[in-house]
């Protein structure tokens, strides 16, 4: 155990697919624990979304770091029998079927806890486990409808739209790894494990606090700030943002707008958002006869808040991004080029070659499990022969 890798001996079961529950999984493995992901011969439907190369896509990637992979076909009373024992050395289970189909699959919270007392069990649903919408299915594009984030999200065009960042299933994984942080500690004093249920309706409403307290008082979004915004320039655009009222006496005086220092109204910041469109559209005026990045240069010498626009493949090349250390540039499985994986923030850096910057494929590590629950290569064969196994 070391504070690097502070789980080193723990044995997680992850049962979950998608994202946010095998985030969660991933993040123990890179702080040390042994996760073993359990999935079909098929694999995880998070394999199949996107970009598909070999078994893995961007979320695959992601999700998986530094686990070890078991292929089942859990309808096959052989399989279940292998995760009976799987799940009876282990710390930590994560499951993220909808409510009561653990259950069914023999994977319910009682049955598990009686044969291993001490197991936290991590329980992650779209909705909740109990309610009108329990059953419904949800991934991250729903709970951005529901939860009030594309109401909130409306574009230029003045239509709401959903972002493809998947903000809550990352944001529920997040979650569900500090309440296991918690419950782990708290374990050293208690003979018993716990079940911790997380959703992904909690884990939106949870990262969107601050916002969504001040749209429940105060209704739809409004300026907090002017002028502020996006504005269009002659090669793309650029975020900028004045606050105080000096920076906007610096802003005027900069780009040499004495007409509109001469307006007193616009001397404190309830004068400039009472003519928010005002200024935002004399401001769009200006930036469109500006190049992006020198007029960013400009505007940051000053010490005023704005950024230029950038793509994903911008920010991964940025020299600030590099000097950091964001990312690390990994190899995996299927892709010949490798990838530009966000280093986690707080744990080392992912190291080329290691386990834990390899994401596996389907079933990688099956053969290898098996042996050490105590299965003999001619059972191994054999099960694998009858689909028990892949």
């Amino acid at each position: 155990m070391s504070f690097e890798r502070p789980y080193e001996g723990l044995k997680v079961v992850d049962l979950s697919q998608g994202l946010a529950g095998p985030y969660c999984a991933m993040l123990l493995a890179q702080q040390g624990a042994d996760v073993v992901k359990v999935e079909p011969a098929g694999g995880d439907w998070a394999r199949l979304i996107g970009g598909v190369y070999g078994d893995h896509t961007a979320y695959s990637i992601v999700a998986n770091m530094g686990k070890r992979a078991i292929s089942l076909n859990l309808k096959q009373p052989e399989a279940k029998e292998i995760t009976d024992k799987m799940i009876a050395q282990a710390d930590v289970f994560i499951e993220g079927y909808r409510p009561g189909v653990a259950e069914r699959l023999g994977y319910g919270y009682e049955r598990l806890a009686e044969m291993n007392p001490g197991l936290l069990y991590v329980s992650i649903s779209g909705y909740g486990q109990s309610g009108p919408m329990r059953d419904r299915p949800a991934m991250d594009p729903m709970l951005q409808a529901f939860s009030g984030f594309v109401d909130e999200n409306t574009g230029l065009d003045g239509i709401s739209h959903h972002t493809p960042v998947s903000y809550f299933d990352m944001a529920t994984g997040l979650f569900a790894t500090q309440s296991l942080a918690g419950a782990l500690y708290a374990r050293r004093d208690h003979n018993r494990g716990r079940k911790i249920e997380i959703s992904l309706m909690e884990g939106a409403a949870a990262i969107q606090a601050v916002r969504l307290l001040s749209g429940f008082r105060g209704g739809a979004r409004k300026a907090s700030t002017a002028p502020s915004g996006t504005f269009k320039t002659k090669d793309g655009y650029i975020q900028i943002n004045i606050v105080r009222d000096r920076e906007f006496a610096t802003f005027c005086d900069l780009m040499n707008l004495p007409e509109l220092w001469a307006e007193e109204r616009f001397h404190t910041i309830a004068g400039r958002l009472a003519d928010i469109d005002y200024l935002n559209d004399y401001v769009r005026g200006i930036t469109a006869t500006w190049d992006a990045a020198a007029l960013s240069d400009r505007l940051s010498k000053a010490g005023l808040q704005n950024e230029v626009v950038q793509s994903y493949r911008d920010f991964v090349h940025h020299p600030q991004a590099k000097e950091i250390g964001v990312f690390s540039w990994l190899e995996q499985a299927g892709s010949d080029d490798p990838w530009p994986v966000p280093n986690i923030p707080g744990l080392p850096d992912f190291t080329v070659g290691e386990v834990l910057s390899q994401s596996p494929t389907i079933g990688q590590h099956t053969r290898q499990i098996m042996t050490e629950l105590g299965y003999a290569a001619e059972q191994i064969d054999t099960l694998y022969a009858q689909g028990v196994v892949a």
